[in-house]
């Protein structure tokens, strides 16, 4: 992982995007069908870490289409491949790719990103390798954060500090927590055109959904203290004060604002 990320990845936490996954799958497979993936198209998954959503691209493409993950973690790839032969699919591939560096080789209708940009040091130079990849008249479809939205209620003195942590942790890694308002912009820098924009964002009083907050907090403890921005007491006893959050049915806890956003190649010619 580049260090950039401020999420732990690998083995470790694979178990957080299961979760993740979950919660953001009926939203992501609706964007999915929105944006006209179905029978028989190629779609490309960048950063599709463990495969989740890959499996529901494969769904919706059928036999005769295609599904490619790529990411840079290779321990999540290796789950990934293990995960969907064990699973029956036949028109999913893995492989490693990082798209600031290079575009894929092959083009498709369908390229997806999900909380990817918000990672990248230069979202610019990856969108530019994502347009590459593209066939003409193929769509982007991207989803990501604005962690400035993320919410609870009553306000919780341990949820202001976690958002402010993460947000300062992706400032000292160079890279930006709320891009997700960005993304129309973005895109039409890229040239890409027929853009589209939707907001979502999960809340709830009970389950996965409040989970996400303490689990984040869990996996970027240690950037926090890499850059010198609390000490593991500190974070240990704001993560158990989430948890309990999560426990309490009366503190309704949301997910970041997430922003949806897909756009068209223009045609060749």
């Amino acid at each position: 992982m580049t260090n950039n990320y401020l999420i732990r990845g690998g083995l470790k936490g694979r178990e957080r995007l299961r979760v993740v996954s979950r919660v953001m799958r009926p939203s992501s497979v609706a964007l999915l069908t929105r944006a006209g993936v179905g029978a028989g198209a190629s779609c490309l998954d960048i950063g599709c870490g463990g495969g989740d959503l890959a499996w529901d691209m494969s769904r919706l493409v059928g036999p005769s289409g295609r599904v490619v993950g790529v990411d840079i973690d290779t321990p999540q790839l290796a789950i990934a491949a293990a995960e969907a032969i064990a699973a029956g699919f036949e028109n999913i591939e893995f492989r490693h790719l990082d798209i600031l560096q290079s575009p894929p080789s092959d083009r498709f209708d369908f390229i997806h990103a999900r909380f990817l940009l918000t990672h990248m040091p230069d979202p610019s130079t990856a969108l530019a390798n994502m347009v590459i990849a593209l066939k003409p008249g193929g769509v982007l479809i991207l989803q990501d954060i604005d962690m400035e939205g993320q919410f609870c209620f009553p306000p919780l003195p341990e949820m202001d500090f976690y958002k402010a942590l993460y947000t300062r942790i992706a400032e000292r890694r160079g890279v930006d927590a709320n891009i997700g308002r960005r993304l129309p912009a973005l895109m039409a820098a890229a040239g890409l055109g027929g853009i589209h924009v939707n907001v979502v964002q999960p809340a709830a009083t009970s389950g996965e959904v409040k989970l996400l907050a303490p689990l984040t907090m869990e996996n970027i403890s240690e950037s926090a203290i890499a850059e010198g921005l609390a000490t593991r007491a500190e974070l240990e006893a704001i993560t158990s004060a989430l948890y309990r959050s999560v426990a309490d049915p009366n503190v309704l806890m949301s997910i970041p604002r997430i922003v949806e956003a897909w756009a068209t190649r223009p045609p060749a010619g």
